[in-house]
């Protein structure tokens, strides 16, 4: 289930609004906010707007919205367990974006923002966190919000997938995450196409005789009969 959230600006990583989650959930998950505010800092304008960062027994998902090279872009992150659907996790954190985008959306770039300026909004969060507290329930309130969310992504593995060991220890940006991912489809595409190429160049040298053979056929039968 989804277990705590947190909200923040792109640019400068002020965090805007959070979850306010009982005693128990903010000593287990005190680990995993203090990974909320690295990723945050980790974020540029070419970072993945849709990602999921496995760690331990959770799953950090964000969604950036507006796009990250927005000043106004918002990202949304909320931690999860990591059986929880991912479809149900995104499709949670696009409801939070629409809703905070419609009650804050204008005052998200003010350079004067103080920390924790739209705390209100966690009453938003709170009544959104249990629709989706249960899979079964959260399938239903939330079918129309998939179809868009599906429409969006085509195919949920499609959401870039990192593990927390590479952003700690490795130093990885998300930009970097960006632009393996990028690379990784460029490749993919090269590879199509070689593939492709390969696959008419075989079919040319199997027929090729054969219609050099027909050629000749019909050219002595043309030359003897006319």
């Amino acid at each position: 289930m989804v277990r705590s959230t947190q909200i923040a600006r792109v640019s400068d990583g002020l965090p805007l609004a959070q979850s306010v989650d009982d005693d128990q959930t903010e000593k287990d998950l005190s680990e995993y906010k203090q990974q909320a505010k690295l990723i945050f800092r980790r974020l540029g304008p070419s970072a993945e707007q849709r990602c999921s960062i496995e760690s331990g027994n959770y799953t950090l998902h964000y969604l950036m919205h507006p796009p990250p090279s927005d000043p106004a872009s918002v990202v949304y992150l909320t931690v999860a367990e990591r059986s929880y659907p991912r479809k149900l996790a995104f499709s949670y954190l696009d409801e939070l974006s629409k809703e905070f985008e419609r009650s804050y959306g204008s005052q998200v770039a003010a350079r004067n923002l103080r920390p924790y300026a739209f705390v209100a909004f966690d009453t938003f969060m709170q009544r959104t966190k249990r629709l989706y507290a249960d899979t079964r329930t959260a399938q239903t309130a939330a079918s129309s919000n998939l179809d868009k969310l599906n429409e969006d992504l085509q195919d949920v593995t499609r959401i870039m997938t990192k593990n927390m060991e590479d952003l700690l220890w490795r130093g990885d940006s998300l930009d970097q995450m960006s632009s393996m991912s990028s690379s990784l489809r460029d490749e993919s595409l090269k590879y199509r196409k070689a593939a492709r190429q390969i696959n008419i160049d075989a079919m040319i040298r199997k027929w090729a005789p054969v219609g050099a053979v027909g050629i000749l056929f019909f050219f002595i039968i043309y030359i003897k009969f006319f």
